[in-house]
């Protein structure tokens, strides 16, 4: 096996972080309105939990299979040039849905279609983002960059549910599609000036992109700890992520129908995002990688089961705070670790497979939980999701398999994956 090649980033890695963050932020907050005011739109106009459960397969399904191709695309394209690609692609669509809902045209599948079409962009864009980070950071600085990256995730996440119920209740959903589209051209003006290096490893290729996807899955297949880690993500979207699609419908059914409470609802996960975010980058940018994913994810059971037993709606929003509050402490270790342990030339591939994992794994957990909150109460949904991810992780755990891979996680150093594989 050939020795990782480092990633390097340039000495003006800071003036490259700061307008790759600004772009994405300000690109983020338009996606995200539009992602908050659709689901509410499909969530009120129907009250089903079958039509909730067909938006979460329009917004994660193409992204699942769209990610299986964007992983290659970003080892063998010029990331930045792909984002910008795919940025612009989502943008187009929306306001294609824009110029149709302004002429009369609302009905649901076009909606959804609509949703679809922007999902197969994030299939693309993000596998390349995900993999751009350790190119324009230096590599002593990932946890950390990671970090203020989750932190301004959250802040969006804050602002854009508020921003979306403002808007939303006053003008409709059209005004907010058009906003995305200018978000999304400012991003791309930001990252045009976002210096990052086509890896020479590109022009060495001689392989098909066939032969590329079967070496990223070997690759994942052949490594433990990326391999545990992909386990551990799938079981988190699967029975935690997914349920808590349906809390809107939750609200509607059990308390009412006006925008403010799922914008509160919104507000309070975005704001326990934001505090866990900045404990992230600053106190514990330091600890345990490992240790951080394992807290979180029993963290997430914990706090799902809470939210089935919340006794009033004011409850409900502040063991939402917590849920929220958990997602930084899992989501920004578990990338560091995937970008430390990963080499730089396989990092479009396996964050293309942690994308399909997110991607499908929230669609096929709605195909469950959609229907059935049609035929039992989401709280007891809830319940039943965080009791099956405590007893699944106590297994997966206890195995052997388990107990090497966060051995190896914890004492892995980055890139080094003989060391890693001679752990398990």
């Amino acid at each position: 096996m050939s020795e990782p090649t480092p990633a390097i980033a340039p000495a003006h890695w800071r003036r490259n972080v700061g307008l790759f963050l600004s772009g994405q932020t300000i690109s983020l907050f338009g996606s995200m309105i539009v992602q908050y005011a659709v689901m509410w739109y499909v969530t009120f106009e129907t009250r089903s939990g079958f039509a909730v459960a067909l938006y979460a397969v329009a917004a994660f399904l193409p992204q699942g299979v769209v990610s299986i191709f964007g992983g290659v695309f970003a080892d063998r394209m010029n990331r930045r040039v792909l984002v910008i690609i795919a940025d612009g692609s989502i943008a187009a669509a929306t306001l294609v849905l824009a110029v149709l809902m302004l002429n009369g045209v609302t009905d649901l599948w076009i909606i959804l279609l609509a949703v679809a079409v922007r999902s197969v962009g994030a299939g693309v864009q993000t596998p390349a983002v995900q993999a751009m980070i350790p190119q324009i950071a230096p590599p002593d600085q990932l946890m950390r960059v990671n970090g203020i990256f989750q932190t301004i995730q959250s802040a969006m996440a804050l602002l854009a549910p508020a921003a979306a119920g403002a808007i939303f209740g006053l003008f409709g959903l059209v005004p907010l599609f058009f906003i995305d589209v200018i978000t999304a051209a400012i991003g791309i003006g930001f990252l045009v000036f976002v210096s990052v290096p086509t890896l020479a490893s590109i022009a060495e290729k001689t392989s098909s992109y066939r032969e590329d996807l079967v070496e990223g899955m070997r690759y994942i297949w052949r490594h433990p700890v990326v391999r545990w880690l992909l386990g551990v993500f799938a079981l988190i979207f699967l029975l935690t992520v997914a349920p808590s699609f349906i809390t809107p419908l939750l609200i509607a059914r059990t308390f009412g129908t006006e925008v403010w409470m799922v914008t509160v609802l919104e507000i309070a996960f975005s704001l326990g995002m934001l505090l866990g975010g900045v404990l992230v980058s600053t106190w514990l940018a330091k600890r345990s990688r490992i240790g951080l994913i394992l807290f979180s994810t029993f963290g997430f059971a914990i706090f799902t089961i809470a939210l089935g037993l919340s006794p009033d709606l004011w409850v409900f929003y502040g063991f939402m705070f917590a849920f929220g509050l958990l997602v930084p402490l899992f989501s920004a270790p578990f990338m560091t670790l995937v970008q430390e342990t990963v080499q730089p030339e396989m990092h479009g591939r396996v964050f293309s497979y942690v994308g399909i994992v997110m991607a499908l794994a929230t669609p096929i957990g709605m195909t469950v939980f959609g229907p059935l909150a049609d035929v039992i109460s989401v709280q007891l949904l809830l319940v039943f999701g965080g009791i099956a991810t405590v007893l699944v992780m106590v297994v997966a755990l206890l195995l052997p398999s388990g107990r090497a891979a966060v051995r190896a996680a914890g004492a892995a150093a980055p890139h080094d994956d003989e060391e890693v594989r001679e752990a398990v």
